[in-house]
Order: C-alpha cells, then structure tokens, then sequence
C-alpha cells in the first residue's frame, strides 16, 4: 500500500477495505463542501480572473467538477467495498436467523414436546439458509444474497425483494410439507397431508405469488422499455441501500412503494402465522387479504407506469444582470433556459449535476456550476443558465438540453443578433 494510498484511503488497507473505502469517500466530499463553500463565497479564485465573472464562472465550474469526479470514484469504491462486505454479513444473519429459529422451536417445544412439524421445520430452515448460502456464495463480489434483488440501476428493487419474500414463504412451507410427509409414518397422515397441498387449501397463497412475480417481471421489463424510449431517466446508484425499497432514485419516500412494502408485509407475517399454527398445510390466506395485496400490486404497478418523463424546454430568454438594460439575445450573453425535468431523480450528485449540457446550434455547452452556500444555484430541474457560445452566427438558433440521463429535451429556437 502506497503511501499515497494510504492517505487517500483513511485505511493503510486500501479501497478493498469497507473502512478504508468509507473513510476515504467521506474525507473527498469534506474537501468538496469546503472547496464549494469557498467559490462560493469568492475565496480561492485566481487574481488574474476578478475582472471577469464570467471567466471567474466558469474557474470555479470547472474546479469543482474535478472535485466532484473524486468524489464520485470514492463513493464508487465504497460502493464495491460495501457489496464485498455482504458476503460475510449474509454468513452472520443466516447463522443468527437459524439459531433464534431453533431456540423458539426449542422454547415452544417445553410442554408439547418435539415433534415431527418442529423437525420438518428445522429441515426446511436448514435447506432454506443453505439455499441463501449457495447464493451468496455465488455473487461474493455483487451483494450476496441480495444480488438477486439488485437492479440494473443498482438499487434494491421493491418488486423483486416483495417477490423473493413471498417465493420464500411458499418454499419453506413446501419444505415442511415435504419433511412431513417424509417423517410420515400411518397412511392416513401421509393422506392428510397431501390433501394440503390441494390447489383449494393454497389458491389464495398461490394466486399472490403469480401476482408479484408478475409484477416483478413486468417492471423491469417496462422500465427498459421507457429507458430506451427517452420516456423515463434512470442514473444507478453507488451502491444498493435498505431505504431503496421506500424512496424513488432521488430518496424522497414514494407513496406506491410504502404501501406496497406494508401491505406485502402485514399479508407475509400473517400467512407466516398461518403456517406455524397449521404447518400440515400451506398456508391458508384469506381471499379478502390477497385481495389487498393484489390491490396493492396493482397501485404499484400503476406508480411505475406514471414516473418519469422527459425533460421539456418551455420557454429561453436573456438572463439580465440587475441594471442592466432589457436587450437582444447576442453573443456572449448569458441564456436562461425555463422548463422542467432538467435534473431528474438521482441526479443531484455535483458529478452528474457538471455532466448537463445544452446544445446551442452545433456547439455544445456544459451548464457551469454556480455555487452558494450549502448548494449550487446552476443547474437546477427549472432553470438553466449558460453562456451563448461566440462560435455562434446571428440569425435563428435551436437550443436543446441533454440531461445525466443522457435524455434530450425539446428543442426550442431563438433570434440571435449581432
């Protein structure tokens, strides 16, 4: 480990180690908030460029960008070093799952007694973790056993992880079923047995699962779609968080998503119960409660269809300085570009925010980063302002915006003069 390493690192480890990598990511974005705030309040600019804000402008745009693409492969190495990491805390909380499991067999087994349900149950808990295992395993690098529940925006997708709770509700009680009928031992209980696995005893339970896998499927199938379309801006994430399953790509909680997750929650826990008082039988969930969850399914995936959309361009005038006089567009002057959708979810990142440009005629222009204390003024999702480049002619010019996304606007015409 170089020297250099070390110190960028916070970690004589180097990026590979969690805390090496976390230590280095926080120590970048406390050097960027400081670099902003100072732009910002006109410390740190260059002597030779106070003559000319627009010069001093684009200094500090650009010295914050640097920054911020530091700042930026920091959280990416956390990132790696976090989905490494998962592999070993899958071990832990399997481990520890199993064994709360096996001491409440073992806690509720003091007056009944053992019996074969509570072997049949440990059976299937041991395949059930030994499968989690193998998956992890699998995808060391990528999460471990999340790694199935990981988007192509790498975030924890709410369908798939809904889906994989319910998938893995219906195995273990597969599981149990099996081990009773294997620990069977009269042909009247093996009878009985069977006679739960009837398509009436389990249709409530089975019809759920159709449900969510489908909408699992289906969302990711429509969000390609609406990607490649231009009709929806997906930018991934450092890496997957536990709060991806409440909040859109921005954070902010999102409606569809919570009560999804709740009521999925509330019908697993409930057919979980069901099983455990019953586990001769699947679980026997009440129509009225899949009902609910397909409901709930439904609103999700109707969330899904209504998120998103292009950015638009409404309307481009001459940004005036105050006392300056009311003027033509010309050459040189400062744009401001009004509409909406210019910086979409997850995109408020100070590397993503540098990489929105707008294409003047020919020429394209990477907006500036204006800072001011605690943010930046430029570019925001309603407002752009940029510098019309000198390379322009006068006569009619097409202005266009391309987000982080890489998605581009309408484009709108203006009158430029000499």
């Amino acid at each position: 480990m170089t020297e250099k390493g070390a110190r960028d690192g916070g970690c004589a480890c180097g990026d590979d180690c969690p805390h090496g990598a976390r230590t280095g990511h926080r120590r970048a974005v406390a050097e960027f908030l400081a670099q902003r705030d100072a732009l910002a309040s006109g410390d740190g600019l260059p002597a030779a460029l106070a003559h000319s804000a627009a010069a001093s402008r684009q200094w500090a745009s650009d010295a914050l960008t640097q920054s911020a693409a530091v700042v930026a492969e920091r959280g990416r190495a956390e990132g790696r070093a976090w989905l490494r990491q998962m592999h070993r805390r899958t071990l832990t909380a399997v481990g520890a799952a199993g064994t709360l499991f096996l001491l409440a067999q073992a806690l509720t087994a003091i007056d009944a007694g053992w019996t074969a349900a509570r072997t049949a149950g440990a059976l299937a808990a041991a395949l059930s973790g030994g499968a989690l295992l193998a998956v992890g395993h699998a995808h060391q690098t990528h999460g471990a056993a999340l790694a199935p529940l990981v988007g192509e925006d790498n975030r924890l997708s709410t369908s798939r992880a809904v889906a994989a709770a319910w998938v893995l509700l219906t195995g273990f009680a597969v599981l149990v079923l099996a081990g009773r009928l294997a620990l069977a031992g009269t042909e009247r209980e093996r009878s009985a047995l069977l006679d739960g696995l009837r398509l009436g005893a389990g249709l409530g339970l089975l019809t759920v699962v159709a449900v969510v896998c489908a909408a699992a499927v289906l969302v990711r199938r429509l969000v390609v779609v609406r990607v490649q379309a231009q009709r929806l801006q997906k930018l991934p994430a450092d890496r997957p968080r536990p709060s991806d399953l409440i909040t859109d790509d921005a954070g902010r909680g999102s409606f569809t998503d919570v009560q999804y997750v709740l009521v999925s929650a509330g019908a697993l826990a409930f057919a979980a119960v069901r099983l455990a008082r019953e586990p001769g039988r699947l679980p026997d969930l009440p129509w009225g409660l899949a009902l609910l969850v397909l409901v709930s399914a439904a609103a999700y995936l109707a969330g899904k269809f209504a998120e998103g959309g292009r950015p638009v361009i409404l309307s481009v005038v001459r940004a005036r300085e105050p006392g300056d006089l009311d003027a033509p567009i010309r050459t040189g002057d400062d744009i401001e570009i009004r509409g909406a959708g210019f910086v979409p979810p997850g995109a408020g990142a100070p590397d993503r925010l540098s990489r929105v440009v707008v294409r003047v005629g020919p020429v394209h222009v990477h907006v500036p980063l204006v800072p001011v204390p605690g943010g930046f003024t430029n570019p925001t999702d309603s407002v752009l302002t940029v510098p019309v480049p000198v390379d322009i002619p006068p006569g009619r010019v097409e202005v266009q915006v391309i987000t982080a996304a890489g998605v581009e606007s309408n484009r709108c015409v203006v009158e430029v003069t000499d």
